[in-house]
C-alpha cells in the first residue's frame, strides 16, 4: 500500500519519462512537485526500498515494472475522474484537474472498472490524454501536433498539451 505523496511521485516520474526519455533527475521532479531536491531524494529512497523505482543518487531515476504499473493505474483514475466530472457532472475543464488529483487515490478497483465501463471505455480525458485501458495499455491516438499541419490543411483539435487552469478557462468546453 503506497501513500497519496508516493502515488504522486510515481505518477509524475512516469510523466516525466514519457517527456524525457531516460532517468529522471531530482530537480526535473522537484520542480514537477513544488518541492526540493532534498525532499525528493528522501522520497525516492523509500520508493527504491518499496522496490517502486530505481534510484541511484547523482544518477537519477527510473520506475521499476512494479512502479510503471502503479503509475498507469494513477495516471487511469486520474483521468477517467477527469472525463466523469467533466462529460457527466458538467464541471469546467479548468476545473476537473483538482478535484481529479483528490479521486485518483480511490483504491477500489471495482469502481474503477465501473467507471471505466460506465463511460463506455473511452479512450481520452477532456484534455485529450490518452486513457489507458485495464491491462494499462494505452491506445494509439495516430494524432499530430497542430503546429505541424500544413497551412489551409483541415484538422481536428482533439486536445491540448497545456493543462493549466488559466489556460483551460480562457477556452471552456472547447475539446
Amino acid at each position: 500500500m503506497l501513500t497519496y505523496t508516493e502515488e504522486n511521485y510515481l505518477k509524475a516520474i512516469f510523466q516525466l519519462q514519457e517527456d524525457e526519455k531516460g532517468k529522471i533527475s531530482t530537480n526535473s521532479i522537484a520542480e514537477r512537485l513544488s518541492t526540493t531536491p532534498a525532499t525528493v531524494s528522501d522520497m525516492l529512497q523509500k520508493l527504491a526500498a518499496k522496490k517502486m523505482v530505481n534510484y541511484l543518487k547523482y544518477y537519477g531515476v527510473s520506475l521499476t515494472a512494479g512502479g510503471k504499473k502503479k503509475a498507469i493505474n494513477v495516471v487511469r483514475k486520474h483521468r477517467l475522474w477527469e472525463l466523469f466530472l467533466y462529460e457527466k457532472l458538467e464541471f469546467n475543464w479548468d476545473e476537473v484537474h483538482e478535484i481529479a488529483e483528490q479521486l485518483e487515490h480511490i483504491q477500489s478497483e471495482t469502481l474503477v472498472q465501473k467507471l471505466y465501463d460506465f463511460l463506455g471505455k473511452p479512450k481520452t480525458d477532456p484534455h485529450g490524454d490518452p486513457i489507458p485501458d485495464e491491462e494499462g495499455v494505452f491506445p494509439d491516438l495516430n494524432t499530430i501536433p497542430l503546429a505541424v499541419v500544413a497551412v489551409r490543411k483541415d484538422a481536428i483539435v482533439i486536445g491540448v498539451s497545456d493543462h493549466r487552469p488559466d489556460f483551460c478557462n480562457t477556452y471552456k468546453r472547447l475539446v
